[in-house]
């Protein structure tokens, strides 16, 4: 199937320079706020300003369809460098839902991001707030974390925990595996947060639900996976190995 989105990568040039125009950050918000509730412009604004790339959706006309955004953390774990993406706010109008588009972009990103120190493992540190969200897990990686599939490693387990409280503090419970805020920090409107008919058994979805079922209030599992040739999936590898070629 032919993609009917283009997308563009824009990164950060400096940690004092905003990373997008005010014009397209509004577009973004517009975009945002049309399934999210519990967020703000100032709120969203935050966190976009802690971002080392955005990945853009557009259409023909030239009009933005969806946004996905990713900070990089470089940080020391028992005395071993490591580096992580932190996929922040994500969304896809929904009349776009299905094209592949998006998940291309971001595994070329994350292969680009990989070449840039071939050396050092690469993690993605996902808090998922959806149960659409968490389902990428398992197409993107043969090992993600945590699932119904095996039980987490505990040298995988404190790494999440260490990156969680780095990122998030108190408002990360060890116990739960949950990111929750005193009060909502984004969550998806009710026409969008509802299951769909007939998912709620499958077992991912079944798995997801057991372990955030107050998802519905931007309560957020910490998610956690190795991005390697070895640990990506189909499309996404091929979308992994083209990103370590430099082909963005």
């Amino acid at each position: 199937m032919t993609s009917r989105l283009q997308y563009q990568i824009i990164a950060k040039t400096a940690p004092d320079q905003p990373i997008v125009p005010d014009d397209l950050r509004q577009s973004m918000f517009d975009l945002y706020f049309q399934y999210y509730a519990g967020t703000s412009a100032t709120l969203f604004n935050s966190d976009l300003n802690q971002k080392d790339y955005i990945i853009l959706l557009w259409n023909e006309s030239h009009q933005l369809q969806g946004f996905s955004t990713v900070q990089l953390i470089n940080f020391e774990f028992n005395h071993q460098p490591i580096r992580a993406i932190f996929s922040g706010d994500t969304i896809i109008h929904n009349d776009y839902w299905g094209e592949q588009t998006l998940p291309l972009a971001w595994c070329r990103l994350s292969g680009k991001i990989k070449a840039e120190n071939p050396e050092l493992p690469l993690y993605w540190f996902l808090i998922v707030k959806g149960y659409r969200t968490y389902r990428y897990l398992p197409i993107f990686t043969h090992k993600f974390y945590p699932t119904n599939r095996y039980p987490t490693p505990p040298e995988i387990q404190s790494l999440m925990d260490y990156l969680a409280n780095f990122k998030f503090g108190n408002y990360y419970d060890t116990q739960t595996g949950l990111v929750k805020f005193p009060e909502s920090q984004g969550h998806l409107r009710d026409d969008w947060a509802d299951v769909k008919e007939g998912f709620r058994d499958k077992p991912d979805i079944k798995y997801f639900l057991e372990r955030n079922p107050e998802y519905y209030k931007g309560h957020e599992l910490v998610c956690f996976a190795e991005l390697s040739e070895e640990n990506m999936r189909s499309h996404a590898r091929r979308g992994f190995i083209e990103g370590l070629q430099g082909k963005l």
